[in-house]
């Protein structure tokens, strides 16, 4: 059955899913959704890259219809999604206008009521009432002064005669944001937000949507915006019995409940695993003893034999039904994250750079030493020289000015921020020790780099890297297309591994969790 988009007459923000079910290609994208936002509510939707995030909310917006199951949603809408729905020749004011559409076409209803109140139209006093209930419902007159606080608040541009073609991708994104923020919508979608926001523009986000009346459904991989705002969070990552789970008391209830929810799945999977291993031998045993008895030691008649075979022929038969019936119900749960004992190099200073500089790239002079067990995280606005300082210590680019020590036979590894690695070859192919830190699903460990997902890439990036064993690992924005269950894996791993471990990042709460580790900025 197709599933049902119903737009409610109410006014109360409200969005309804239930059993929702859709497949491309006949692979379960969504199976088993069910979701609830309330005026006040802010769903997080969490899950690993290609898990179906983006699809749920489009088919929230009703842009996409779902297989089977139920959505139904009140109120006006408003998505920001990872597509401008204008082209280059438009203007930011055309942007603005598109993104208030709601907000002009309610005043404009009212001003039309009131003309027909004012001139005694028939029924024209509950028109009226229905359009003042429309307009406060958006609190349209106040939604222009909105938007132009958002606006400057995420350093978007305001000049309503811009041509969109001559801003920035992210300029563009930030503009439509700062619309949807003030337009009162009463449903907000919003994938990845946080795209293309300074910290002043992440601080003013977090402040809207904390602040939002309406129903907020969102996607994203900022954990500090998660915990900040999250209200209820729906896991369309794999789960016991296949259904994606949905959490309540925000993003860090969550995360406690679904670290519980997993210890008890595996322990689960491994009872079952014991019980079936526990069958089998006792159908062995049974084998053995049919066997035995059959053939028993010389002295014994034939008579013994054939009194004991149909009991010990019964007996295995009983041990294959047994076996045959039990039935593994609980599916094997997703590999974990296992972080490779990486090796110290005690006595000596592993890492160190006096005086780096590049030309244009990294202008400030830097001096760092690294020893075993070290942690450094490297802050900085965009365009300071992280990547570049990263680059100048793994040996990958030379610097201006300084110099770079590097002991031997220390080995240092980089996990850049793009991917360099050949689309024809396998991750088994480029290293027989990536299946055991579980970071690839098996399907990944067999299928060209080229045909892996972006996240898929960037684990086995990481895993490469890992495998290597280095005594100093180097970490450019290594949050980037992981999800968050894994980030808070690596997290944790690298807080206590003996390798000198270097972060340079932009993540807020990879930024808290590594409070206690050194900081260099630039």
């Amino acid at each position: 059955m197709p599933s049902h988009l119903s737009l409610a007459p109410a006014r109360t923000a409200h969005v309804r899913v239930s059993d929702v079910h859709l497949s491309f290609g006949g692979r379960p994208v969504l199976a088993g959704v069910d979701l609830v936002a309330a005026a006040g509510d802010r769903v997080a939707v969490v899950g690993e890259n290609g898990r179906g995030k983006t699809t749920l909310l489009r088919v929230l917006a009703g842009d996409l219809p779902a297989d089977r199951g139920e959505v139904r949603r009140a109120g006006s809408l408003g998505v920001a999604d990872q597509q401008i729905p204008l082209g280059a020749a438009e203007t930011v004011g055309a942007l603005i206008d598109l993104e208030l559409s709601a907000v002009r076409g309610a005043l404009a209803r009212l001003e039309h009521a009131t003309d027909a109140l004012a001139d005694g139209h028939p029924s024209a006093e509950d028109a009226y009432a229905d359009a003042l209930a429309e307009v406060e419902a958006l609190d349209a007159w106040d939604a222009d002064r909105r938007v132009e606080v958002s606006l400057a608040a995420l350093n978007a541009i305001s000049d309503r005669t811009r041509p969109l073609g001559t801003l920035s991708v992210g300029q563009r994104h930030r503009v439509r944001l700062a619309c949807l923020l003030g337009a009162g919508h009463a449903v907000l979608l919003l994938d990845e937000p946080t795209n293309h926001l300074d910290a002043a523009g992440l601080d003013h986000l977090t402040e809207r949507l904390r602040a939002y009346p309406g129903a907020v459904v969102l996607v994203s991989h900022d954990r500090a915006l998660l915990t900040d705002v999250a209200t209820t969070v729906v896991d369309l990552d794999p789960s016991s019995d296949g259904r994606p789970r949905v959490y309540g008391g925000g993003y860090s209830a969550y995360v406690e409940a679904r670290q519980a929810e997993r210890a008890r799945w595996e322990a689960l999977h491994t009872e079952q695993l014991a019980e079936r291993q526990r069958l089998a031998d006792d159908l062995s045993a049974a084998q053995n003893r049919l066997r035995d008895n059959w053939r028993p030691a010389k002295g014994h008649g034939r008579h013994t034999r054939a009194t004991r075979a149909p009991g010990l022929v019964r007996a295995v038969h009983r041990r294959q039904e047994e076996l045959a019936s039990h039935v593994v119900a609980i599916p094997s749960p997703p590999v974990r994250f296992a972080m490779p004992e990486l090796p110290a190099h005690p006595g000596a200073t592993l890492l160190s750079a006096d005086g780096v500089s590049v030309p244009g790239r990294l202008t400030r002079p830097v001096d760092l030493a690294l020893d075993s067990g070290d942690r450094l995280v490297i802050t900085g606005p965009n365009g300071a020289g992280k990547s570049t300082l990263l680059a100048v210590l793994a040996g990958a680019l030379e610097p201006g000015t300084g110099t770079v020590t590097r002991a031997r036979p220390v080995r240092i590894g980089l996990l850049g921020q793009e991917s360099a690695l050949p689309d024809h070859r396998t991750a088994a192919e480029l290293s027989d020790s990536v299946a055991a830190l579980g970071l690839l699903a098996k399907y990944d460990l067999h299928r060209p780099v080229g045909e892996l997902s972006i996240g898929a890439r960037r684990r086995l990036d990481l895993a490469l890297v890992l495998a290597a064993s280095p005594h100093v690992l180097l970490l450019d924005e290594p949050t980037n297309h992981l999800s968050a269950t894994l980030v808070d894996e690596l997290t944790e791993a690298l807080a206590s591994t003996p390798a000198a471990v270097v972060i340079a990042t932009h993540d807020r709460q990879l930024l808290r969790d590594t409070e206690s580790w050194s900081r260099l900025a630039l």
